[in-house]
């Protein structure tokens, strides 16, 4: 998981005192208690994350905000003595005893109960004091508690538990008529017989279960925060209604009318095309037909994808019949391969070549890529591109990249190295490196421009992969955030180097082409992308698309680095876009999201749903968990194509490289 320290601090400043809880105790203590102690190993990598999670006997432990909410609200001190009633994992009450001299907590379920006992014994938690019972009486014999704080909601607040209030003692609670749906209210006692209750707002909780709450004649639901506005299906035309109005229904992948379709977007300067997934076929060759048609029909000749440099380049020099000497490893050997050696993409570096075949070469379109993974591939590139002009300079470049060669293949180890020695090692080799390119890059392109722009941009890509392996020791955000940076960076030395009219084309996950600050990534977590950077820079010139599945199957790994499997898509959650566009029925589509297309669906698609992000890992069994965030559809995307039932891509095999020329890229 990383530093757990470093995740806390983050939940604690983004999560709980950005939303307001300004309270230093309970700050504190949220730093120190480790969450991911409280819920089951396979779910301990998403511990910090800004929600509930699912624990043993379908119970949940709540949102960490919520939890401080109500332990601030508590005005919990040091000194006094706490009732928690709902235990479940024991997280809050730990949180509490952080605080507190004393912590009673009571849990009905005994399974729970047992967990959290032995986890409150091995993480030294002494000052709690546990039992397995019901929550609605209290604890008469350990009242009065100076703070009483119930995970659970019942009808209204049981009268024994504000008897057990101390004079100005605090219970905090969740209150309603409806056994899944409350709001949590504040209760002081400031007299023998008098209260006064506060509102804190709407949440959702379990049911409080017991004499004086409601009656165990119903499964138990999991609890999570509940937004405080009317959901879409709950007013005016259904959705599913105002998505088939709108629905422009999608032909054949081959027809000429699927292209023509996203014609609507070919004066931008940058057309971004998602993903919903690394793995499905549908997302790739509607790319294609779309790209196809931008370039074929409209004069796009940057072909800009979610890969490395060195591996797109070996694609680039295929595509544009360039000379030179064949590469010393084939393209995409990195996992995930399937995710470009695939035969959706294959299909379409072999039009691509065929389209550029008889055009001049300052109309050819090129494929290049956006990421930084390959340090060693770029560092190697760097050097070969000197030795042929400039052994000197081969030699120095041989010297500055030294610092990283230990490193080379496993390029993360150096990022531990540098967290643990306190200093970038090896920043301003790489860094100096570039420098010196730049510095002479009129002498270099006097030979060959081309080549020159290509090692130049394998020296961008040492450098900034050297910052991103050191800034994955610091957070996601950190690391996100310069790997997406440098994406958009790249975007732009190729557009500024096709000249004042170039046009690109980009292919990348729907997390990095949606715009991020409408999205859980931005909202919640600080993490932005290339759809935000390139709307900041293009204004209107830039158009984002986003695809989306309902179901089917994808090609993926349940962990990074094991082999890809054939996988099925579980059908997508309620309170999700995807949900919504399946209840529409329509097979497949794109959907006009910009402001003026209309009006009704897209005020309503605003609202806040659940959205699924399938990357090259997919696990269906935390799906919630590891592939939904929410977001703000109409605010990520201009567009939004959809395909109710997809299947996987189809990964290269020898067979499909029979008979291919001695230049085919991939090497099969």
């Amino acid at each position: 998981m990383g530093d757990t320290r470093l995740q806390r601090e983050r939940m604690v400043q983004r999560q709980i005192a950005a939303r307001g809880v300004r309270d230093h105790y309970t700050l504190e203590a949220m730093r120190q208690v480790p969450r991911e102690e409280f819920v089951a190993k396979p779910l301990r990598e998403f511990a910090y994350e800004d929600s509930p999670l699912p624990i043993e006997a379908g119970q949940t432990i709540s949102q960490p905000y919520i939890v401080a909410l109500m332990i601030a609200e508590a005005r919990i001190r040091p000194g006094e003595r706490v009732l928690e009633i709902g235990a479940g994992s024991g997280y809050a009450a730990a949180v509490m005893a952080t605080i507190a001299q004393r912590v009673y907590a009571i849990e009905r379920v005994p399974e729970l109960a047992a967990l959290a006992r032995e986890r409150f014994e091995r993480l030294g938690y002494d000052n709690i004091e546990l039992r397995t019972g019901d929550g609605t009486r209290g604890w008469p014999e350990a009242a009065p508690f100076d703070a009483i704080v119930a995970a659970a909601g019942g009808p209204e607040i049981p009268d024994v538990l504000l008897r057990q209030l101390a004079p100005g003692g605090r219970l905090v609670m969740p209150v309603g008529t409806m056994r899944d749906q409350q709001r949590l209210v504040l209760v002081t006692r400031t007299g023998n017989e008098r209260f006064v209750q506060k509102a804190l707002g709407d949440v959702r909780f379990v049911p409080l279960i017991g004499e004086h709450g409601w009656r165990d004649d119903a499964p138990v639901t999991m609890a999570e925060p509940t937004r405080t506005h009317l959901r879409s299906r709950d007013v005016g035309r259904s959705m599913a209604g105002l998505i088939r109005e709108a629905a422009e229904p999608l032909p054949a992948f081959d027809d000429p009318a699927f292209g023509k379709r996203f014609d609507r977007f070919a004066d931008a300067r940058v057309v971004l095309l998602g993903e919903a997934s690394h793995g499905t076929s549908e997302f790739y060759r509607a790319r294609d037909a779309i790209t196809r048609r931008l370039v074929q029909a409209h004069g796009f000749k940057i072909i800009a994808v979610e890969a490395d440099w060195p591996d797109a380049a070996s694609i680039d020099r295929h595509v544009r019949s360039v000379p030179g000497v064949r590469d010393g490893e084939p393209a995409f050997q990195r996992f995930p391969t399937w995710m470009w050696r695939n035969t959706d993409v294959d299909r379409f570096v072999r039009w691509l070549r065929q389209h550029n075949h008889l055009l001049a070469d300052s109309r050819r379109a090129g494929f290049y890529g956006l990421d930084l993974y390959s340090m060693n591939a770029s560092m190697r590139a760097v050097i070969d591109y000197l030795d042929g002009v400039d052994p000197e300079a081969a030699h120095v470049a041989r010297t500055r990249y030294g610092c990283l060669t230990p490193w080379s293949k496993e390029p993360a180890q150096y990022g531990h190295m540098a967290v643990t020695a306190g200093y970038a090692v090896c920043e301003d080799a790489v860094a100096d490196m570039l420098r010196m390119l730049l510095l002479r890059r009129m002498e270099y392109t006097k030979n060959d421009g081309g080549r020159f722009f290509d090692a130049e941009q394998n020296a961008r890509v040492v450098r900034d992969a050297e910052a991103y392996y050191r800034a994955i020791y610091y957070g996601s955000a950190e690391s996100w955030n310069l790997r997406d940076t440098h994406m958009f960076q790249t975007l732009q030395h190729l557009l500024d180097a096709g000249g004042a009219d170039s046009r690109a084309v980009v292919w990348a996950h729907n997390s990095h082409i949606g715009d991020a600050r409408h999205t859980g990534m931005g909202q919640q977590r600080d993490e932005l992308n290339i759809g935000q950077l390139c709307r900041e820079q293009f204004g209107d010139q830039a158009a984002l698309i986003g695809f989306g599945t309902d179901s089917g199957t994808v090609a993926a790994a349940s962990n990074w680095d094991e082999p890809m499997q054939v996988m099925q898509v579980n059908p997508s959650m309620a309170g999700s876009y995807e949900r919504l566009f399946h209840e529409a029925a329509v097979p497949r589509c794109l959907v006009d999201v910009r402001a003026g297309q209309h009006p009704e669906l897209r005020e309503r698609l605003s609202e806040t749903q659940l959205e699924r992000f399938i990357g090259v890992i997919y696990r269906p069994h935390t799906e919630r968990w590891s592939h939904y965030t929410e977001a703000e559809l109409p605010g990520q995307f201009d567009a939004y194509v959809w395909f109710d039932k997809t299947s996987a891509v189809t990964p290269l095999t020898k067979e499909h490289g029979s008979g291919v020329p001695e230049t085919w890229p991939f090497a099969l």
